[in-house]
């Protein structure tokens, strides 16, 4: 297992559901100087009004920003797009880039955009999937959450969720949100939109594979980090106990942290069969991983039932060397969860 230097480009998603303002962070980030070389595919080029920054129209479907942003509208497949897009730029048909940006639409499910990068070999040989962006509206997000499964599924996916609209929302309903979405996915960053110039920066300007992919990690696992350091013999950090957020519409969060090093062939084993069986209904895995005859931890992460390529951080981030696996989704029992993940393990290491 080898951690090379990555030169594809960056795939973010960025997501959320109707009304909630998606468009108008992509407009903020498409002003950024952060974004200045950045490919954004939209599903339909007329649902964002750009007119006003518009430099040139290159045919029906492409027009450059006066930012140096290339946009794309996409009218069917994402693969096809993704593909021509980057034969475009190869050939000098469209402006350079070095990031991608798509936007779904506010009732997509943005698992099949991610793993159509994931799963497509000649997709993933140019493109690698960073950080994924879910906006909420601040005023109407809670019932949202509560009513449409769509929105709980965009926020469970998220690697970082932006409050919008948080200018005009009362410091209840936001509070109320945060607890709400902390409770769906508490391994997300969390941020409040009051329309920030600095935005693009804080949102996608780093990834897990980038240099920053340290400080990403640590997010993931930001509340854990602390508790273990607060209190190493309890709750979750006692090795002898997972934690279960509350359901929230189907979707859970387990966090499992096993004390013992992990054999690599083994977990690869568990990870597939829990995925092939229960790939549909896991939204999310994280984990950062310390392998048996490995100094660093080793990063997992995927969407349902596929896995990114593993990647190594520079150090551990603590004292704390425990392995912290962590899954969303409509989850198995998770003492079950545990107890065949040792078992696997330790079969693993004997052999």
């Amino acid at each position: 297992m080898t951690d090379t230097a990555d030169n594809r480009y960056v795939l973010n998603v960025l997501t959320g559901f109707l009304g909630s303002g998606k468009t108008s962070l992509l407009r903020r980030l498409l002003s950024s100087p952060a974004f200045s070389r950045a490919a954004v595919l939209v599903n339909e080029l007329g649902e964002i009004p750009l007119d006003h920054e518009l430099l040139e129209r290159l045919d029906e479907e492409t027009v450059v920003l006066r930012s140096g942003c290339v946009c794309c509208g996409v009218r069917s497949d994402l693969a096809s797009a993704l593909l021509q897009l980057n034969e475009r730029r190869d050939r000098g048909d469209v402006p350079p880039f070095d990031r991608v940006v798509v936007e779904t639409t506010g009732l997509a499910d943005p698992v099949p955009v991610i793993n159509t990068v994931i799963a497509d070999p000649a997709l993933r040989h140019h493109f690698r999937v960073g950080t994924i962006v879910t906006t909420v509206d601040a005023v109407l997000g809670e019932s949202q959450l509560e009513r449409r499964p769509e929105a709980r599924k965009q926020a469970a996916v998220a690697d970082r969720i932006v409050m919008t609209k948080a200018d005009i929302a009362d410091t209840e309903a936001i509070e109320s949100l945060r607890c709400s979405l902390l409770a769906l996915n508490p391994h997300a960053s969390i941020i409040e939109s009051h329309n920030d110039a600095g935005e693009a920066q804080v949102l996608m300007a780093s990834d897990l594979t980038s240099d920053h992919r340290d400080a990403e990690v640590r997010g993931w696992f930001s509340a854990e980090l602390g508790a273990a350091s607060d209190s190493p013999a309890t709750g979750l950090f006692s090795g002898k106990s997972v934690g279960l957020s509350p359901m929230h519409g189907g979707v859970q969060t387990c966090s499992l942290v096993i004390d013992e090093p992990l054999d690599w062939t083994a977990l690869g084993v568990w990870l597939s069969m829990l995925l092939h069986r229960h790939g549909a209904s896991i939204l999310r895995v994280k984990g950062m991983l310390n392998l048996d005859g490995v100094e660093v931890p080793t990063i997992v992460h995927g969407v349902q039932h596929l896995l990114h390529p593993p990647v190594h951080l520079s150090r551990w981030p603590s004292d704390d060397r425990r392995s912290r696996l962590v899954l969303i989704g409509d989850l198995p029992d998770p003492e079950t969860l545990r107890a065949s993940l040792l078992a696997f393990n330790r079969a693993g290491r004997a052999g």
